[in-house]
Order: structure tokens, then sequence, then C-alpha cells
């Protein structure tokens, strides 16, 4: 069978060629009137087409700038729309535009409590947000406790020892300010309880410590020319005002995004007495977190402590037990570095002091390290981050 021929063209001349005078004729009167009919009118009306100006017409006038391009979605947008596949927080594409001190998770510094005294003004809290930001940190770990009392107006201060803070003078709203600023710049905020449950005679509460025999005997000489004495968690009524005060904080900042203690959550073994007092600390701790979470699960409860040997070995601070959600490792010890460094890899990162910044680009470049704290031993904390920026400029 001979297939049939298919038909090329546009098929035009099967048209009957009365039908092609008739449209033309219709088409000549309709250029003619186009007065009388407004054509002309709505022609001039028309505007042309305009493409944004973040697209790019032509390869030739170079690549566009990124500040030109438009926003991206959110990711939580993205999230939301079960059409759209999952997206991690960094991808693949924008890490490698980073520096490798950027790829850090927590690039944080430690405030002290004394840096809200002299009644910081609103203005002065939001700069020094802004300027620690321009330094590259993205994590103020800020001072709320230490000495035996609040940096804050507590109830739970006021009802147990009749005065709701530290006798230092700060603005009462100075951490909403802190809290708020950070948020809106990208930025975390940790809330730091300095000295945990050691106290000096300086503090408000020592007399009363010491009258109503809540501290354990001996002096604590962890550090040389620095003597604390240690509240005793043994003792209920001190054990319960510390698990106040947590629950209290995390209710009056619901939008902290984590509380951390230090190495002073533990006993030294210098202490002259001998008693192992590594089981009470650990269920005080892990009961203090249970009524913390409680009230506030979204809230990170972390520590910056001792590596797990020192510390239940020296500090009777048994914290792998403790149920924290990040442990930091104090790699202070400069001469047992590289020994320090080895657990820091495999918990959540290191903490150094500003002594040790030379130290800063071998951590930078460790992938093994997620995240990186650093403490102004020397009081100036604005100084020491500004070094870490030109530190971490050239650590690539």
């Amino acid at each position: 069978m001979t297939p049939k021929k298919e038909k090329n063209g546009c098929g035009c001349a099967s048209v009957p060629f009365s039908l092609i005078i008739v449209l033309l004729g219709v088409g000549y009167w309709g250029f003619v009137n186009l007065d009388k009919l407004g054509i002309r009118k709505i022609l001039a009306n028309i505007q042309p087409i305009t493409l944004p100006s973040w697209i790019p017409v032509s390869r030739q006038n170079g690549p566009v700038a990124h500040s030109s391009l438009p926003k991206a979605i959110p990711a939580k947008k993205l999230a939301d729309n079960p059409l759209v596949p999952p997206v991690s927080k960094t991808t693949k594409t924008s890490r490698s535009l980073q520096t490798a001190w950027e790829q850090k998770e927590i690039r944080g510094i430690y405030l002290s409590r004394y840096q809200v005294t002299n009644n910081a003004s609103e203005q002065a809290i939001r700069q020094r947000v802004t300027y620690y930001r321009s330094q590259g940190i993205n994590t103020i770990v800020h001072g709320v406790w230490g000495n035996g009392c609040t940096m804050y107006d507590s109830k739970v201060m006021q009802q147990t020892f009749g005065a709701k803070s530290c006798p230092n003078q700060f603005k009462a709203q100075w951490l909403d300010w802190l809290i708020d600023e950070a948020h809106k710049q990208g930025m975390e905020v940790h809330a730091y309880f300095e000295k945990g449950i050691k106290i000096d005679k300086n503090s408000p509460i020592f007399d009363e410590a010491v009258a109503k025999r809540w501290i354990v005997p001996g002096v604590d000489r962890t550090y040389a020319g620095i003597e604390h004495y240690v509240l005793d968690m043994e003792i209920p009524e001190i054990s319960n005002f510390f698990r106040q005060i947590s629950v209290e904080f995390v209710q009056k900042y619901p939008n902290i995004d984590a509380v951390q203690w230090d190495d002073y959550l533990g006993y030294h073994a210098g202490l002259p007495s001998k008693v192992d007092r590594t089981a009470h600390l650990t269920n005080f701790v892990r009961q203090m977190r249970s009524d913390m979470k409680k009230v506030n699960p979204k809230v990170s409860f972390d520590l910056c402590h001792h590596n797990p040997y020192w510390s239940k070995r020296y500090f009777a601070a048994d914290w792998l037990n403790w149920d924290v959600d990040r442990v930091f490792i104090q790699t202070y010890n400069d001469a047992n570095f590289s020994q320090e460094l080895d657990y820091a890899e495999k918990y959540a990162g290191a903490a150094i002091s500003d002594r040790q910044l030379y130290r800063l680009k071998e951590l930078v470049k460790n992938t093994k390290i997620n995240n990186i704290l650093v403490f102004a031993l020397s009081g100036k904390p604005e100084e020491t981050s500004a070094l870490v920026k030109k530190l971490t400029s050239t650590s690539n």
C-alpha cells in the first residue's frame, strides 16, 4: 500500500479567493477609520513593558550586583510549602562563599555582668550589639548572675534575701534591649551564670550563708589569689533557691537562646572535707535543668567546663550524666592545649581566653571545632573582638 503524501505549507491555497478579497477590504477600511473608532488613542495609551532592573538584559553588561537581586524567600516559608523540597540552613554554595570563621555555628564572646553597670542606656546597649556584630561575632554570652545575686530584678531574690538584685546599677530593661537587638541582627544571646555556686566575702548573701551554714567547710582556692566559698547543694533551702532562680529567669526572658554555667558549678578537690559530693551535685543539676525545661523547653542548657575526666576527678562534676544540651571545653590550660582540643572536637566546641588568641587560627581551620567562645580576661571585650576580627579575616 502506498502511503498518503502529507500536505506541505500552511494550506492557504485551499482558501477561496473571494474570501481573501473580503478580508483585505475590511482591513483597509479599518486602517482608514482609525480615528473614528478611537483605536489610535488605545494604541497610544499602551505602555511598553519594562523588565525589572535586577534582570540582566545582556551578558555584555557584566555581572549583576548582589545587592540588586530580589530578596530570597525565607527558609521557613519554603519549608511550609509541600511542593518545595526542604533546604538546609546553610547550603553548600553559601558556605563556599564564607570564610572558615564565618562557617562556625557559634562565634561568641563573653561579656561580664559588670558590662551592664553604670546604668547603660538603651542606645548604648543596642550600639554595643551592633559593634560586636560588625566584628564577626554572632553570639553574646552575657553575665546575668554572679557572687550569689542576679543582675536583673528578681522576685525570688527579693523573697529570699530581701533584695531584688545585686547592688550594681543597671537599667531594668537592659537584657530585654540586648536580646531584642541581637535577634534583629541575626545573633543569639546566652545568659551566663558566672561563678555558679561559689561566692566570695563581697557577696551580698555571704553573711547569711555563713549564719545559716550553707557553705561547704574550707576555702576554695582553685585559682591562685582568689578565695571562694562554695554553697552546699545538699541543703534543700539553697538548692531550691537555685532551681527557682533558673525557672524564674527563663520565664522572665522567654526569648533567651541559652543559659550557660561554668566550672564554678563544682566542688574543688582541694577542700579540706573529703566528702564525695558527685552524686548530690548530679541530682541537683539534673533537677534544675528539668525544672527549667518544663517552663521553657526551647532554651538550651549549656555548660563551659573542664574536660569530663578533670571535671569529675577534681570538681565532683560528672557532667556526662547531667543531661546538658551543649558542653564547651575550657582550653585555658595552654600547656595541655592539644589534649584539651581532642575533647573540644568531641563536644560542642572550645572556649579560649584572650591570652590564647594566637591559637585562634588553628581553631578556625579545624573543621571538627564547630563553635568557638572567647573570654576577655583583660576586661576589654571590645579590643578583644577587634583583634578576633583581624585574625579571622586572614584565617583562610
